[in-house]
Order: structure tokens, then sequence, then C-alpha cells
């Protein structure tokens, strides 16, 4: 399972949304970009694996309380799961900063400053997740989930 993530201040949305925000792209994991750490990442990895992404911003307030709870849920998924952090709205050093002071290195993050994987997601705020299960289907939750919440989906993601 993969788990790519971001911030807001709602609370649970899922689906599309009356926010503004945008749809999910036809093919969301046909992307590659670079981590926080400069590396290369490949979108398609993470095909036919339960995943999670998280949207995030160094700077935002809800993210910094999501932040402890999902790295204790990513540490107890194990490698049922992939998550995958998606930077955006701050600079490198700054993303760099909120992984080391969060403890979420056991991870990758995305450094998503032109905010093109966000969009492809259709993500317009943070923080916010897309719990991708093993067939592809995407399901894209805007806003907080908390600890339990967010055990809560992937443990139905690992269900599927």
């Amino acid at each position: 399972m993969t788990l790519i993530t971001g911030c807001g201040t709602a609370t649970g949305d899922s689906g599309p949304a009356s926010d503004g925000a945008g749809e999910v792209s036809a093919e969301p994991l046909q992307f590659t970009a670079q981590t926080i750490g400069d590396e290369s990442f490949e979108g398609s990895s993470l095909a036919a694996k339960d995943s999670v992404l998280w949207f995030w911003a160094p700077w935002c307030t809800e993210c910094r309380r999501e932040a402890p709870g999902l790295a204790a849920v990513q540490a107890g998924a194990g490698d049922e799961v992939t998550f995958v952090g998606v930077a955006g709205l701050g600079e490198i050093p700054e993303m760099q900063a909120f992984v080391e002071d969060y403890e979420l290195a056991a991870f990758p993050h995305l450094a998503d400053v032109d905010g093109s994987i966000w969009s492809r997601f259709g993500i317009s705020r943070q923080p916010a997740y897309a719990f991708i299960d093993d067939s592809g289907e995407v399901e894209v939750v805007r806003g907080v989930l908390g600890e339990q919440g967010l055990a809560d989906r992937v443990a139905e993601l690992t269900a599927r």
C-alpha cells in the first residue's frame, strides 16, 4: 500500500469536493519527481501496491498536527502499505526540516514545488490524502484525519 499526503482545515472530505478541488487525472501514477533528498522517484513504482500519498506543506499547522499520527500509522503498516509524502507550497530546505523535525524520514517525500503532482490528484489544499489500492483505484480525502481516522482508512485499503 502506498500513502501520499497534503494540508488543510476540513475534516476528512472524500471523493469529489465542492471546494473547487480538481479531479484525479486519468493516469495519476504517470509522473516522475524528485524527492526532497534530490533522488528520482517514478510514480509508476506504486502500481499494483496499496499506497497512501500525503499532501502537505512545511508551514501548515494542520500538517504539523497530523505528522506524529501519520508516522505511527506508517510504522504500524510495515511493508503492507507504501507511504509517500508530497510536499508543496514551500522551499526544499523547509521541507527537509519538517521531515527531520517530525521524524518522517522512514518514507520518501516528493518536492512538488510546481504543484504538478498535487494537480494530478485534484489537490488544492493541505492536508490531503490519496489512497491507492493495488488495482489502481484512487480515493482522495481532503482535510484532517487524525491518527485513528488514518489507521481506519489504511485498514480499509488493505482489506479491499
